[in-house]
C-alpha cells in the first residue's frame, strides 16, 4: 500500500512538473528540459556502474558521470553554443581514447582487470546517454513543444495504463517474461493500448505537427503508438534483465516508489531514438 500511494503522489506531482517545464520553459532551445536531461542521465550513468561493479566490472563514480555524461554534453553544447554541429561522434572518440590510454599507465596491481575496466567504461558511455540525447534532439525540431508533450505522454500513458492494468487483472496472467516475472499479459495489453490511442490522439489533434506522409493519419497515428510502445516496455525489461543479473530489485533508492533513476528513464531512453527515427520517416 505504501508503495501504491508514494507512486500515485509521484504521478500526480510529478506530471504537472514536466508538463510546466515543457510548456513554460521553451527558452534558449529548452535549456531547463536539457539540464535536467543531463542530470538525470549522469545520475542514471552512477547507477548503471553501481550495477557493473556488481558483476567485477569496475568503473569508478565519477569516471560513470563524465563518461556517460559525454554525448549529452556534446548535443547540450552544439544546442547552445555551436549550433548545426554534430559534436556527438567527437565526445565518443575522446570518451574511448582516455578509456585505452588510462589504461596504460594503471600499474598498481597489474593489468588483471584492465579488460574489464574498458569493457566498464565502454558500457557507460553507451547507456544511458547515447539513448537520451535523442531526447535532447527532440528539443530543436519544429513543433518542439507538441512533440516532447506527445513523446512524454506516449511513454507514460503505456507505464501508467500498464502498471494499472497489470494491478487489476494481472493476478493470473504473470510470469511470462523471464525477466521481469511481474509482468503480466493484462499489463501489456493495457499499456500497448493507451499508447496506440495516445497515437491515434496526436494526428487527429495536432495534424499540423504529424501531417502523415505515407499511410492514412489515423493508421500512422496507431503505429507511431504501438512501435514506442514496444520500445518502451523493451526498455523497461532490458532494465529489468540488468538488474536480475546484479543481483538487485531497484537501480537506486532516489525516487519514492519507483527505485532509481534508471527504474523511470529506462523506457524514456529506449523509446527517444525510436520516436526521433519514425517522426523522421513518418511524418518529417
Amino acid at each position: 500500500m505504501k508503495t501504491l500511494i508514494q507512486r500515485l503522489l509521484l504521478f500526480f506531482i510529478g506530471l504537472p512538473v514536466v508538463a510546466a517545464i515543457v510548456f513554460f520553459l521553451p527558452h534558449h532551445n529548452y535549456l531547463t528540459a536539457n539540464i535536467i536531461i543531463l542530470v538525470l542521465n549522469a545520475l542514471g550513468s552512477v547507477e548503471f556502474a553501481g550495477m557493473l561493479r556488481r558483476r567485477s566490472l569496475p568503473v569508478s563514480n565519477p569516471e560513470a558521470v563524465i563518461l556517460g555524461s559525454l554525448s549529452p554534453l556534446a548535443v547540450l553544447a552544439g544546442i547552445s553554443f555551436f549550433p548545426g554541429a554534430d559534436l556527438v561522434p567527437v565526445s565518443i572518440m575522446a570518451g574511448a581514447s582516455w578509456i585505452l590510454i588510462s589504461r596504460i599507465f594503471k600499474a598498481k596491481g597489474g593489468f588483471e582487470d584492465g579488460l574489464s575496466q574498458m569493457a566498464a567504461g565502454f558500457s557507460v558511455i553507451i547507456y544511458p546517454g547515447l539513448f537520451m540525447i535523442w531526447l535532447m534532439k527532440i528539443t530543436l525540431m519544429d513543433h518542439a513543444t507538441i512533440l516532447l508533450a506527445g513523446f512524454l505522454l506516449l511513454v507514460i500513458s503505456n507505464d501508467s495504463v500498464g502498471w494499472a492494468a497489470g494491478m487489476l487483472f494481472g493476478r493470473g496472467n504473470r510470469g511470462f517474461v523471464a525477466a521481469s516475472p511481474k509482468k503480466s499479459k493484462a499489463g501489456f495489453v493495457g499499456g500497448f493500448t493507451a499508447s496506440v490511442m495516445v497515437g491515434i490522439g496526436l494526428v487527429h489533434f495536432a495534424p499540423q505537427v504529424f501531417p502523415a506522409r505515407f499511410f492514412p493519419r489515423l493508421l500512422t497515428g496507431a503505429f507511431l503508438g504501438l512501435v514506442c510502445a514496444l520500445a518502451g516496455s523493451l526498455g523497461d525489461l532490458a532494465e529489468s534483465a540488468m538488474k536480475r543479473s546484479a543481483g538487485i530489485k531497484d537501480s537506486g533508492t532516489i525516487v519514492p516508489g519507483r527505485g532509481g533513476i534508471l527504474d523511470c528513464t529506462d523506457s524514456i531512453a529506449l523509446t527517444a531514438p525510436v520516436f526521433y527515427g519514425l517522426y523522421r520517416l513518418l511524418f518529417g
